[in-house]
């Protein structure tokens, strides 16, 4: 059963919180309201506005909400505060779209003197203010995906898209009524229009090309919405219908009938509420129904016994034509979670006793590839001591063979870089560690070692070998001695 809330005015925006309790701030005549979800009664009031307040949005951590008003000006608030922390004033008349940038340091705006600005939050500035609309500016949003980019919809039929690079708009789309909601899918590629009757999807990648004209309304549209997911496309109009249509196929799907006008509407980050704001003051609440544990069905009856040894004694023919069936290749444990990216696990997998002894090969294989990855660090960093004992038992022991070197001097460096804090903690630690620079001390001088047999026997055999001239040196000088002949000649 829906929750009617009665506001002083109609209700003109409605916007959730996008972190969680996911409260939701309704703007209604002078007032802004923050509601929790279920509270029937606004657990905080914004009362600081002569006139109007209009569009308060939350910023995307949820600790600032900004909002214009009639007067003009625009208002930046502290959730936890009362007092405006920020005011904007540039525009000469009402303000009705405001909004933050995905960086969260600046703020667009849209006001009836047909300007979209873009503000400065720290120094409380005008950065930039564009006039290219030649009628009130109305509805407007940010990309998620570009911090610089925010579109506007205005009352002259277009919506214009800006970047705060440029000086002008980068692109302008032609509406065919005054737009009353604009919206951006996450991706930033498709942007939704609602105007008139009309709600449009057009391809921002194609240069702004009409994919879908939707016409289910009999009266003008005033509010757009998506679900979480970005499956679900919710419209409210002045029919008293909300409109909830499948993005895949633009059909509508679903729709919900009110008492009156409807002029915004929200649905909650996780799906959950969708909350409607009327023109005659009324905030509907609908809450999703907690889903009921289904019942366990009853166990399929098996096939009889004779279905699986039917033709079994069936001898082929010589007509017949015998399919082989293909071997299903089964993926080893270390394979699987290497496939579902769980590195930690992977490790764990291959530093077991029959992998870790009888195919070392293995183990280092997978380091190998988490090394390549660049998840190796992360794999070998919050392990007890048990798990460092093992791990360092393994390298000690493995380290000195030539196939294994390469990769597992980069796994012992890596331990003793995240590990070195807590040198000194644990004995059994402490005592693999010394036998690991003991087995690497004793590799090194057998290396050295085998370095100076090496340079005796170079010596050796250069006493030994005669320098002879090859054919191709000889070639090369007699050659050369033609061409000084020639020369001379």
């Amino acid at each position: 059963t829906p929750v009617q809330i009665k506001e002083f005015g109609a209700v003109n925006k409605i916007d959730f919180s996008p972190v969680s309790p996911y409260n939701y701030a309704v703007t209604a005549s002078s007032r802004i309201h923050i509601y929790g979800r279920y509270s029937q009664e606004p657990i905080k009031t914004f009362s600081r506005f002569k006139d109007a307040a209009y569009c308060a949005t939350y910023r995307d951590d949820g600790n600032l909400l900004v909002a214009g008003s009639e007067e003009g000006s625009i208002r930046l608030f502290d959730v936890s505060g009362r007092a405006p922390l920020r005011q904007f004033d540039g525009h000469t008349k009402a303000v009705h779209v405001v909004g933050f940038l995905s960086d969260k340091y600046r703020i667009f705006s849209g006001g009836d003197d047909y300007s979209s600005n873009l503000w400065d939050i720290p120094s409380a500035t005008e950065i930039v203010s564009y006039s290219e609309h030649t009628d009130y500016v109305r509805c407007g949003c940010a990309s998620k995906v570009n911090a610089d980019v925010f579109v506007t919809g205005s009352y002259d039929h277009t919506v214009k898209l800006f970047d705060a690079r440029t000086k002008g708009s980068v692109m302008t789309i032609e509406h065919g009524q005054p737009v009353e909601s604009v919206l951006l899918f996450p991706s930033g590629g498709l942007l939704v229009s609602a105007g008139g009757r009309y709600v449009k999807v057009w391809d921002v990648l194609k240069g702004g090309q009409l994919l879908v004209s939707l016409k289910n309304h009999h009266k003008t549209v005033t509010c757009l919405c998506l679900n979480s997911s970005g499956q679900r496309l919710l419209s409210g109009s002045l029919d008293r219908h909300v409109k909830i249509y499948s993005t895949t196929s633009y059909k509508v799907v679903h729709s919900f009938n009110y008492a009156t006008s409807i002029l915004s509407l929200a649905l909650s980050p996780e799906d959950e509420t969708i909350v409607v704001g009327m023109t005659n003051g009324v905030l509907n609440v609908k809450h999703r129904k907690p889903e009921e544990r289904k019942e366990k069905s009853q166990k399929k009856r098996q096939p009889a016994y004779r279905t699986y040894v039917k033709g079994r004694t069936y001898m082929p023919k010589q007509e017949d034509f015998c399919v082989s069936k293909p071997v299903k290749r089964v993926l080893r444990k270390y394979d699987k979670l290497l496939k579902s990216f769980q590195s930690s696990k992977a490790l764990d997998a291959v530093l077991e006793p029959p992998i870790r002894l009888y195919t070392p090969e293995v183990t280092v294989a997978v380091m190998q590839e988490l090394h390549r990855r660049g998840t190796l660090r992360s794999a070998l960093a919050g392990r007890d001591e048990k798990q460092i004992n093992l791990l360092l038992t393994f390298v000690a022991r493995r380290v000195i063979e030539p196939r294994f070197t390469p990769v597992l001097v980069t796994v012992a460096d890596m331990i003793t870089d995240i590990y070195q804090p807590v040198v000194g903690q644990s004995a059994i630690v402490d005592r693999q560690f010394l036998r690991l620079q003991e087995a690497i001390g004793k590799e090194i001088d057998y290396q050295e070692e085998l370095l100076e047999v090496l340079g005796m026997m170079d010596t050796l055999f250069a006493t030994f070998t005669k320098k002879r001239a090859t054919y191709l040196e000889e070639k090369k000088s007699n050659g050369l001695t033609e061409t000084i002949e020639t020369k001379t000649n």
